[in-house]
């Protein structure tokens, strides 16, 4: 789940809240506005709505008590003997009228299986008032069995030297299905930014009768009192959510929970990857069927999954088997593996639709080699985005031949990829995306490749994704560079041209040992008729168009494989427009040099990590 999240829906609220000492507390909703990105009914629990008072107060509750329920505060006195505590850090923040020292404390239960949390609280050492919290809970703690986490960030500020009252506050509830593992969850993320404070106002004591959240029970469909479109105050906020990045906290929390698992999810899963994972069509090995699992140690992080497959084609079996251990920002694998892939880091076509054409039109658009591995990884998170990974491995490539035939039309032959055994090294730095609603981000990856065996090579490449906003439009480019060694294995090789790189272009009728692609396009969008598709769902109002151009440039080519040098570099330029709340995408390219033209239709590249 390394693609940023898809924003499905977006609310915004202003709520009037008041409190009085030591306890009491009403808010109100006065604005509310919502808009739809995705096809949508997800509906939240009223507190979800509002922001927390008093610190959650002795018992925490979420949602209603319907995903957390009377979990202990540490600072309560039952916490006194629930939680043990450590002093890891003390610092000092200048005010106007002076120093206040905060003491950062470390908090984790004593036994994780009762609902408690596990976080970090700074304490006012004068006052002993809670400046900060920052925490996520134990598996025993969450109701909801489709829970798998929950992070929470609390944070206030000093008012006349004197009231340390809310300031900004943030919530993630990351959900996913109870029985199977899949790389999908369902997100809540909420920030509340708290101001305008009234100090020794008169509350009228009957304002605190009825619910504790009232006011507005719905948004507003019509409500022209914002001052923004809702599009731009969504970017207004992500940008700061981001910049906390809830993957850090995480990433603190594992840490401080030890060797101890937190999620709420079952350690024992039906599991897979992708839905090409469980039913496919190639060339190769026709329809495959596969299946997958998750066992975890209970009460650990350490999790094993296996794999099978079959092609009902070549009867050939395929899986793997891969124990896994993670510990705050480092994670470490051992895996054994038996699997037909497509040789190429350039992912082309969703998988679904690539296994439609497979069987109806005869057109694969992969190219495949059966490769035998094991190996042991390990990876860093070096920041909230960025991580390192090492992988030592054993690695053998096998040409496979067609052996399946399509419903109609016929299949082009598969390249001979395979070319032995070799021990491979691999080390790579990668940077994530920065989330949804970003103006600016860049994301990318860098990696290095060592062989030895049967022909010793070198590999190196680079990627790239940049977008950035303009107004009410917005630039996205992506690179790909690549390098390999003279005796580089077929496998290790690179391809570009047509569907997925150079539309306009043959499909993949350019390779060898060296690679340049780029692409920019333009995003702006157009007003469209909406389609309506039911009571929660429509083609969406609005239409995405992307003039384009992209660029291409191969060299070296390996003898016995159908790709070409370029020749110099293969210009592209075209048009995109996609629909239906950006789930399609139609894309028409002119190859500048000889004229080709390409069209291809495909579900949106976001998506396709899960077909």
């Amino acid at each position: 789940m390394t693609e940023p999240p898809r924003l499905v829906k977006a609310d915004e609220l202003d709520v009037e809240v008041y409190w009085r000492a030591p306890d009491r507390s009403k808010q109100v909703i006065l604005g509310w506005r919502d808009g739809a990105f995705l096809p949508t009914d997800i509906n939240y629990h009223r507190d979800h709505l509002g922001i927390v008072t008093n610190n959650f107060g002795d018992l925490i509750r979420i949602g209603e008590g319907d995903e957390v329920r009377d979990a202990v505060h540490p600072l309560s006195s039952e916490g006194l003997t629930a939680y043990d505590y450590a002093l890891s850090d003390s610092l000092a923040i200048r005010t106007a009228d002076g120093e206040v020292t905060v003491y950062q404390v470390q908090v984790r239960p004593r036994s994780f299986t009762r609902p408690l949390v596990v976080g970090i609280l700074y304490i006012d050492v004068a006052t002993a008032e809670l400046v900060r919290f920052r925490f996520s809970f134990t598996p025993a703690a969450y109701l909801d069995r489709q829970l798998e986490d929950i992070s929470i960030v609390l944070e206030s500020a000093l008012y006349e030297n004197r009231y340390w009252l809310p300031r900004r506050q943030e919530v993630e509830i990351r959900r996913r299905v109870t029985w199977l593992d899949f790389p999908a969850r369902g997100i809540i993320r909420g920030r509340w930014e708290i101001g305008d404070y009234d100090l020794n106002y008169n509350i009228p004591p009957g304002l605190f009768q009825g619910p504790a959240i009232g006011g507005l029970l719905q948004a507003r469909k019509s409500d022209s009192t914002w001052s923004e479109p809702l599009e731009q105050a969504i970017a207004g906020v992500a940008q700061p959510v981001n910049q906390q990045d809830m993957e850090a906290l995480r990433a603190e929390i594992e840490r401080l929970a030890g060797f101890r698992a937190l999620g709420g999810l079952s350690s024992k899963r039906l599991a897979a990857g992708s839905i090409s994972d469980l039913v496919r069509v190639n060339r190769v090995q026709g329809l495959t069927l596969g299946f997958g699992g998750i066992v975890g140690l209970k009460g650990t992080r350490i999790q094993f999954r296996p794999t099978i497959s079959y092609g009902t084609s070549d009867h050939r079996v395929g899986g793997a088997l891969t124990a896994g251990w993670s510990m705050g920002a480092m994670g470490l694998s051992l895996g054994a593996s038996r699997r037909v892939v497509d040789f190429s880091d350039l992912p082309v076509i969703a998988p679904v639709v690539n296994s439609l054409l497979s069987q109806e039109a005869g057109e694969d658009h992969g190219d495949y080699v059966l490769l035998n591995a094991v190996e042991l990884g390990i990876r860093r998170r070096l920041g909230g985005r960025t991580s390192l990974g090492l992988s030592l491995g054993i690695e053998e490539s096998q040409s496979v031949a067609v052996d399946a035939s399509p419903a109609a039309g016929s299949y082009r032959a598969n390249p001979p990829l395979g070319s032995g055994t070799r021990r491979v090294a691999r080390l790579n730095l990668e940077r994530a995306s920065g989330g949804f609603a970003v103006r600016r981000d860049l994301q990318g990856r860098v990696a290095l490749e060592v062989g030895e065996g049967s022909g010793d090579y070198v590999r190196a490449t680079a990627s790239g994704r940049w977008v950035a906003s303009l107004g009410g439009s917005a630039l996205l480019s992506r690179v790909y560079l690549g390098v390999g060694s003279d005796r580089l294995p077929p496998h290790r090789s690179f391809a570009i041209g047509g569907r997925g790189t150079l539309v306009g272009e043959p499909f993949r009728a350019f390779g060898g040992r060296s690679v340049a692609l780029a692409h920019l396009e333009w995003r702006f969008e157009v007003p469209v008729p909406a389609l309506n598709l039911g009571s929660f769902a429509s083609t969406g109002r609005r239409m995405t168009l992307a003039p384009f151009v992209s660029a291409g440039y191969a060299a070296q080519p390996l003898p016995g494989l159908p790709w070409v040098r370029t020749g110099g570099i293969r210009p592209v330029a075209g048009v995109a427009l996609e629909w239906f709340m950006r789930l399609l995408r139609v894309e028409a390219g002119v190859g500048l040099r000889d004229g080709g033209l390409g069209v291809t239709v495909d579900i949106n590249r976001d998506w396709w990590g899960l077909l």
